[in-house]
């Protein structure tokens, strides 16, 4: 019996720590995918911000790309791919982004080039985010990173719009805004987002037909994703929270039905 007890005593924790060796390695394959969409959330918010207040120089522009660059190495590390593959990937991603911001640095790259990449860029991160961010609310329900992730998206939206107007702001003839200007990338980024939230201060308007059908585009496009994704995914997490506050007392309740248990938690 001794022997029998050591044997259902042992068996269990032989299983636990077995466990671990039999899953970790998908474990670390998808913990990525769970924890780091805050982070795509705060590089992508720094961005705005620099890019905001940043002069309208070569470094500055370098930079933005670089941050961009950064941006999508850490969305391809949460995509659904393979760990190798995301990891030849992410290296293949740094060492253009490091490229093309050197490239900039140096005034190889033109303004223009600079707008059509960054607008690129910020059409691949959300490419990159979409698929992890539906693993992840398969399997875990709407949490804090799914959030963050779909928050990083509506940032990103704005910046492909921002980098649009710099391209066709180059390569238009005329000046874009109606105050007389191209304008600078920290305006376009400052223009885009006052257009994306519908606040519309007026210091920046758009002077051209394509212009303003890129404004129409973007405010639709910023309100419908606001009402529908946004919407849902917090709506889908407070509801959760609140729930999960909800279901913990009354589990405890069921489970300590004896006078005095309850009282002791």
């Amino acid at each position: 019996m001794a022997i029998a007890g050591r044997g259902r005593g042992s068996g269990p924790r032989a299983s636990a720590d077995a466990e671990p060796a039999r899953t970790g390695g998908p474990d670390r394959g998808d913990r990525p995918a769970e924890f780091r969409y805050g982070a795509v959330f705060l590089v992508v918010l720094a961005l705005v911000v620099f890019l905001v207040v940043a002069p309208d120089e070569d470094w500055a522009r370098a930079v933005g790309l670089a941050l961009e660059a950064v941006a999508l190495t850490i969305a391809i590390a949460t995509s659904r791919v393979r760990p190798a593959v995301r990891r030849r990937r992410a290296v293949v991603g740094g060492v253009v982004g490091a490229a093309v911001a050197l490239g900039v640095l140096t005034g190889i790259v033109s303004p223009t080039a600079v707008a059509a990449l960054g607008a690129l860029i910020a059409v691949a991160i959300p490419v990159e985010l979409v698929g992890g961010l539906v693993r992840l609310v398969r399997r875990h329900g709407v949490t804090l990173q799914a959030v963050a992730g779909t928050l990083a998206i509506y940032l990103l939206v704005g910046l492909v719009f921002a980098s649009t107007v710099g391209f066709v702001a180059h390569v238009d003839s005329g000046p874009y805004f109606a105050q007389g200007t191209d304008g600078t990338v920290g305006q376009h980024v400052y223009y885009s987002f006052t257009v994306l939230t519908t606040t519309g201060f007026g210091d920046l308007t758009a002077g051209t037909p394509v212009g303003r059908a890129l404004a129409v585009v973007e405010m639709l496009v910023g309100q419908l994703y606001l009402v529908t994704v946004i919407g849902l995914v917090v709506g889908n997490f407070t509801g959760r929270r609140r729930q999960e506050r909800e279901d913990d007392p009354a589990s405890s309740h069921r489970d300590d039905d004896q006078p005095g248990f309850g009282g002791r938690r």
